[in-house]
């Protein structure tokens, strides 16, 4: 995946200031039975595109590490829209719809780029831990900003 400035649908939803990035489904992502993509690798992608707009902004998993802290998934709910099949050319979407003092909700838009249809949605809760406390902790006011909610 990389990060791109690609313009999502008006008819998908996303906000405008969304973070975007494009990829192509590859044949290690498919299931062994049915040849489109498992539903681990489409989880795999919520998780990357939210890392990828958390390094876009310097707050890498690698610099939050260490600093002693991590975002951790509280909850995942994905709806599996339409299927993705190898060398489709794929494009992803997230944005942050609340933050408060030690979590986040985020939503996530997969979209196939040449049917402009949803592959899936998905609302994700994330929690803010300090990982020497194994315990939620308060988000940086830095990283705050970074992290202001957009609406649809």
């Amino acid at each position: 995946m990389t990060p791109t400035a690609i313009e999502t649908p008006p008819s998908l939803g996303a906000p405008l200031g969304a973070f975007t990035t494009r990829w192509s489904v590859a044949d290690a992502e498919l299931s062994r039975l049915v040849p489109h993509a498992n539903n681990v690798q489409v989880l795999g992608w919520i998780d990357r595109i939210a890392e990828l707009h958390h390094d876009s902004f310097g707050a890498s998993r690698v610099r939050m590490h260490s600093e002693g802290r991590m975002w951790f998934v509280a909850r995942h709910e994905i709806d599996y829209l339409s299927e993705a099949f190898a060398g489709d050319q794929l494009a992803g979407a997230t944005w942050v719809t609340s933050l408060g003092r030690t979590s986040l909700s985020r939503a996530t838009l997969v979209w196939n780029i040449s049917t402009g249809r949803s592959v899936c949605r998905a609302t994700s809760r994330w929690a803010h831990v300090d990982l020497a406390a194994r315990r939620p902790s308060r988000v940086p006011d830095g990283e705050r900003a970074m992290l202001a909610p957009l609406t649809a």
